[in-house]
């Protein structure tokens, strides 16, 4: 599975969104692997019968990428107004 970092509340609660399963799971932040931050894409899987949570680099970065491509086509996006200036 796969997730991303959607917030972490108080300081200490990490709520991740899990993708395919339309879940939240929530865990100290604390159990995050190290170089976490929000917006940071995870692969979540069982290793010995506990939860085993691993950073995706790539996958953080592919999205992250297409986020701003998106936003730079937003930004250059000329739109005229409906309304008259007077």
């Amino acid at each position: 599975m796969k997730g991303i970092l959607d917030r972490i509340e108080d300081c200490r609660l990490a709520v991740i969104l899990v993708e395919d399963e339309e879940l939240e799971l929530i865990l100290p932040a604390d159990r995050l692997p190290e170089g976490s931050q929000i917006h940071s894409w995870f692969i979540i899987g069982l290793e010995n019968d506990q939860l085993a949570i691993t950073l995706d680099t790539e996958t953080s970065f592919i999205k992250a990428k297409q986020t701003q491509e998106l936003m730079t086509q937003l930004r250059t996006k000329k739109k005229k107004s409906r309304f008259k200036r007077n």
